[in-house]
């Protein structure tokens, strides 16, 4: 139990302070459980992102939830998620009441100020990652192809595309690493085999059953929900991607106007965590259906539901497949792959969003200067650069 408490404490830190997106995300993750908390190493911590990676859903949800359920099982799974969501969903269900009243009341300068925090993070990231999994003339070589592929075609399949690569040049042309550098001694989840096939053949059964589920038919508050759980299991590539999904689910039938879904879009880019949190602001509001807090709360977890059950199904057989020689071959390459998929993302979208000027520059330089050189945390870093945009940066 005290890990749990624990593990709950240091996301509910996080989700109040994690600004800047899922890539944003997986960098103070990373600043928290490996360079601070030392909870995995960084080689673990890269093998969890590979995995999250090829798996739809919300990618840094899944690596916070695996981070939970390797250091205290499931209830530590289940208080990770409830950590780094609700306090995001706290603010999405606000703004949801009170958006109509003053669209603009949540945006200024220290949202740019936010943003450029956001790109000091991913830099320390890719810095501190291409040391640990990208030392050498081949792996940094394959870390650039990675981020090469990514930027130059921009679709969310390349980014797997660029995992399989990884994969593929680990295990023809990568020598293995011994058991100590790998660190996969670390990925071992405390939970039993069975239970996770359970968790596997859960999501088989509610796939099967999504086209029952939105068939018109049925109740309107099953529809939204059924709709939210189709969203959750076929985004790849980010929260980012699950928007048109739930775009395409919620205002052609008319359950909520195509104003008020752009306006839940800002308002989600504009508060800390996931952005699978979007899902509160759309089921507080939902017309003939899912309303109120419940409706909130019901969209929020039928939205997460896959994540959780394919991060709980496949983590503790991914820590098995870890201990082979072919798959440690082939762990190297994802690794550095990895590294050139969040290289890409520091460039698009964090560093386009975040450095608009040569005040945006300068602020960033600082906060990457206060990370790296002062060892400062990421979450007072984000702090000052929200206060420092707020005085000095225009939004």
């Amino acid at each position: 139990m005290e890990r749990v408490i624990e593990v709950f404490r240091q996301f509910l830190l996080l989700g109040c302070s994690s600004f800047g997106g899922p890539v944003a995300h997986l960098g103070y993750f990373r600043e928290r459980f490996v360079q601070r908390e030392q909870w995995l190493s960084d080689a673990a911590y890269a093998d969890l992102v590979a995995l999250c990676q090829f798996l739809p859903g919300p990618a840094s949800s899944q690596v916070g939830m695996g981070i939970g359920l390797m250091r205290a099982g499931w209830p530590g799974a289940l208080a990770a998620w409830i950590g780094f969501t609700f306090p995001s969903a706290i603010l999405l269900v606000i703004a949801s009441a009170v958006l109509s009243a003053n669209p603009d009341w949540l945006f200024g300068g220290w949202v740019q100020g936010l943003k450029v925090a956001a790109v000091a993070v991913v830099a320390q990231a890719v810095l501190g990652m291409q040391r640990k999994l990208a030392p050498d003339r081949g792996r940094a070589s394959l870390m650039a192809l990675a981020a090469v592929l990514v930027l130059l075609v921009p679709l969310a399949w390349v980014q797997l595309l660029a995992l399989l690569i990884g994969a593929v040049t680990g295990l023809t042309l990568l020598t293995p690493p011994d058991d100590r550098a790998l660190g996969h001694e670390l990925l071992k989840v405390p939970v039993r085999r069975s239970v996770s096939i359970l968790l596997l053949l859960v999501l088989v059964g509610l796939l099967m059953a999504l086209p029952w589920l939105t068939a018109e038919a049925r109740p309107v508050a099953i529809q939204q929900v059924a709709g939210f759980l189709q969203a959750g299991s076929l985004v790849f590539g980010g929260g980012h991607v699950v928007l048109p999904l739930l775009e395409q689910s919620l205002v052609p039938p008319g359950w909520i106007s195509l104003d008020q879904f752009l306006a839940g879009y800002g308002a989600a880019q504009a508060v800390p965590g996931p952005m699978f949190s979007f899902a509160a602001f759309l089921g507080f509001d939902l017309r003939g259906g899912l309303q109120g807090l419940g409706g909130a709360l019901l969209a929020l977890m039928a939205l997460f539901l896959p994540a959780f059950l394919l991060i709980g199904g496949v983590l503790p057989f991914w820590s098995d497949l870890g201990k082979l020689q072919a798959m440690r071959r082939a762990l190297k390459g994802i690794n550095a792959a990895v590294v050139g998929v969040l290289l890409a993302a520091l460039f698009q979208p964090v560093w386009l969003a975040g450095i608009k000027s040569s005040a945006d520059f300068s602020l960033a330089l600082v906060a990457f200067l206060l990370l790296v050189g002062w060892k400062q945390p990421a979450w007072r870093v984000v702090l000052v650069c929200g206060l420092v945009g707020g005085v000095a940066l225009s939004s």
